[in-house]
């Protein structure tokens, strides 16, 4: 590839980002979204205004209400919660940025659904759900005279569950038209109103009889006397939400008849119940999603109350402490790593094969084949010269390798300062995607004739190239290892994550087997003659190929801005791509003869540095990462104990194993596993037999430390179980947690 070709692309994209990155006013709005996608969810903030705004207060100076909400639509399988989430779970919590003079009412909680998993249940949504909220336009609402629409802000958080349970945020932003009518979404909000609970009329009873409680509800609608309703208390853990129903009272289940135009129920009190209340709202649903809403009065003497099932008071207070030394801006110190250890040849020669199979092939993949299709081009372009090839062959090779081993370098050295890293860091950075994509734009351009280098660059630079082959094939294997990084061919996984725990030497040496591998292929093309003589002879055919394979460079541009799209959201992918379309006009103009070159050209640069300027901060938007938080103190004398790196490394360099588990209380399926397996005394007389110390790793308010384990053991929610024993990798569990699975590792333990 000519290596001219790169260097001047990539200058050309880095002026065009640094211009970009001088932020102005304008940018806010374009970084402003109203949408937000993760692998679980697409959130979206929708506004129902039919009448405008101005129609209410700030016309009139009486109040007006117009409608916003967040719409969740999952992935299948997984849910989010209503306002009583059951047996674990949290609700979508609202935060809203409005005007002066605009206040935010209630979520309208649609009719939720129960949503049983083994012998517990949450009360929550799943496929499509819109959370809609009234906003009470006040006449303290005064936009100016030149006003055109509202600016309303969200930040919500929601948690979202299927086996395991992944806590979620998203900020929004939206305009709100102020005289104009805006009802593209009106279907939404009037099937969410209309999925409302009705409220119900007259004095509803509930009545405590020990462990149980008696309902009657009056006033429903003669046309659903006789079916059967499913109950939804509004208060937390007053009622088994897991309760069945069934023909006669259990202790797991609850009935329901009807008197006449009253329907009664009898259910079972929580074995947690923490709360005595006077009155009780309950909301009924029928099976085809009808519901209302009763305020009932309870009469009669509640029960004791069972001790309150919190967290350990070490937890608690230094989860008190993480909450006020994150709103300090504070965080803890990390604890350096152990110091790697070598391991033993046998297994270091068996890596360094999996290394080099999986360097070559990763030249399977769709990223690196522009790169190697060029390179074969240069193989026709060269003909029958043997030494041009194999010394092509030898310069890419030294490319690739050396690339390698500076990237692993780079992140042995990040890694080793804290930075929680993996293969493909490079790209976790707006700014190199955005550069790496505008290089291959540009090159694509180049290729498909749209310019030519030649055409506005001295002839002494234009043909560096050609004067310099080594180079220019050296810097092409750079640019291979550039956009193969991201991916991660078979048998490279285990031997990446081996590298990172090894000595630097070891470590460095897997790198470069890994870039032999990619460059084995090629290298031995070059200095096989069957190959040369196999290609076509220079011709017309070049021409074709070329402007062919602009086309890969095209596809690996729009991969690179989709990935940028992840990181900076739909607004920096579109501002990226509007400078794309500024620096071809300008790459264009240049190849022009004449004044005509000169005027466009500066018309061209003068439009893309407005963009770059207007625009570019939506490029570099990114997350910034958490403050670190501290970590409990272990509660002496208890079985779980606060978990820890600190805590880990001490048990372990003490030759206890250790139990690990990764947990939170809104976690259904952790919360499952701890009534069961975990609380099994088969299991529990095991790990005693086996001298394992049990921590507990709450993960209940966000934890960048135990965010940072997660990602070590390779996952990203909870629930995880993972056991720890001295020379001995670590065993990670399925999340549903099987007794005869912990007994079997347990006896390994000792054998």
């Amino acid at each position: 590839m000519n290596a001219l070709r790169t260097l001047i692309s990539l200058v050309f994209a880095a002026l065009l980002i640094a211009v970009g990155a001088f932020p102005t006013g304008a940018a806010a709005q374009i970084g402003a979204k109203s949408e937000v996608h993760t692998e679980q969810v697409q959130a979206r903030l929708l506004a129902w205004a039919p009448q405008g705004v101005a129609t209410g207060a700030a016309a009139s100076g009486a109040p007006g209400t117009v409608w916003v909400g967040l719409q969740i639509t999952h992935q299948p399988g997984w849910h989010t919660y209503w306002k009583n989430s059951g047996d674990s779970g949290l609700p979508t919590e609202l935060q809203w940025t409005l005007p002066p003079g605009v206040m935010a009412g209630d979520i309208a909680w649609p009719l939720p659904k129960k949503i049983p998993i083994a012998n517990l249940a949450n009360y929550g949504y799943e496929g499509t759900v819109l959370l809609p909220v009234p906003l009470i336009v006040t006449p303290e609402y005064k936009p100016g005279p030149l006003t055109e629409a509202m600016d309303i802000g969200l930040k919500a958080s929601w948690l979202v569950c299927r086996q395991e349970c992944i806590p979620q945020e998203g900020e929004f932003a939206l305009r709100l038209p102020l005289r104009s009518s805006t009802a593209l979404d009106g279907g939404a909000f009037e099937a969410a109103l209309k999925s409302q609970p009705a409220e119900l009329t007259g004095a509803q009873q509930v009545q405590v009889a020990g462990e149980r409680l008696q309902v009657r509800i009056s006033g429903l609608p003669e046309a659903v006397r006789g079916q059967a309703l499913e109950l939804f208390p509004e208060t937390p853990n007053i009622l088994l939400t897991a309760a069945t129903r069934g023909d006669a009272p259990g202790p797991r289940s609850w009935t329901q008849r009807w008197d006449g135009a009253v329907w009664t129920a009898d259910v079972p009190l929580s074995p947690d119940r923490a709360d005595s209340p006077a009155d009780l709202p309950l909301v009924l649903v029928t099976d085809d999603g009808q519901g209302w809403r009763a305020d009932a009065t309870v009469s009669g003497a509640w029960p004791a109350p069972a001790p309150v099932a919190a967290m350990s008071p070490a937890l608690e207070a230094a989860l008190a402490a993480n909450a006020a030394r994150g709103a300090a801006g504070g965080g803890p110190a990390v604890a350096p790593p152990a110091a790697p250890a070598a391991v033993p040849a046998g297994t270091f020669t068996w890596a360094l094969l999996g290394a080099l199979l999986g360097g070559m092939l990763l030249n399977l993949m769709p990223c690196v084949f522009p790169v190697l299709a060029i390179k074969v081009l240069g193989f026709a372009r060269h003909g029958d010269d043997r030494r041009a090839h194999r010394i092509s062959g030898l310069a890419y090779s030294a490319g690739v390798v050396l690339s390698f081993v500076a990237l692993g370098a780079l992140m042995l050295a990040l890694r080793a300062a804290g930075e929680q890293l993996g293969w493909g860091f490079q790209l976790q950075s707006p700014l190199v995607v955005a550069l790496l994509g505008t290089l291959f734009a540009v090159l694509g351009l180049n290729l498909a004739g749209v310019f030519e280098f030649g055409q506005f660059l001295p002839s002494g630079v234009a043909t560096l190239q050609a004067r310099h082959p080594v180079v220019d094939a050296g810097l092409s294997g750079v640019l291979a290892v550039a956009v193969a990084s991201p991916c991660t061919a078979p048998f490279m996984g285990a031997s990446l994550g081996l590298a990172v725990g090894l000595p630097a030497a070891q470590a460095l040496a897997l790198f470069a087997a890994l870039g032999l591998g990619m460059a084995l292929p090629y290298l031995a093309a070059s200095w096989l003659p069957a190959v040369a003589r196999a290609l076509p002879k220079p011709g017309a055919w070049m021409d074709v190929f070329k402007k062919f394979m602009a086309f890969p460079m095209f596809g690996t541009a729009v991969w690179l801005l989709w990935v940028l799209g992840q990181q900076s959201g739909i607004d920096g992918a579109g501002a990226l791509l509007a400078l794309w379309v500024a620096l071809a006009l300008l790459l264009w103009a240049l190849g022009l003869a004449g004044r005509t070159r000169w005027l466009i050209a500066s018309v061209a640069l003068a439009f893309g540095a407005f963009l770059a300027q207007a625009i570019g901060p939506a490029v570099l938007r990114g997350a910034e990462p958490a403050a670190l938080q501290a970590q409990a103190a272990p509660a002496a004398g208890e079985r779980w104990q606060p978990w820890s790196p600190e805590r880990v490394q001490a048990l372990l360099g003490q030759g206890q194993p250790v139990f690990v588990d990764f947990t939170a209380a809104w976690c259904v399926t952790c919360q499952y596993n701890k009534k069961t397996t975990l609380a099994n005394g088969e299991v529990l007389a095991a790990m005693d037999a086996a001298r394992v110390q049990t921590l507990r790793a709450d993960w209940t308010r966000r934890d960048p430390v135990i965010s940072a384990e997660l990602q070590r053991l390779g996952r990203s929610g909870v629930p995880v179980y993972v056991l720890l024993a001295p020379g001995q990798a670590p065993k990670v569990f399925s999340e549903v947690l099987s007794a005869a699975d912990v007994k079997d590792a347990l006896a390994a333990l000792k054998s």
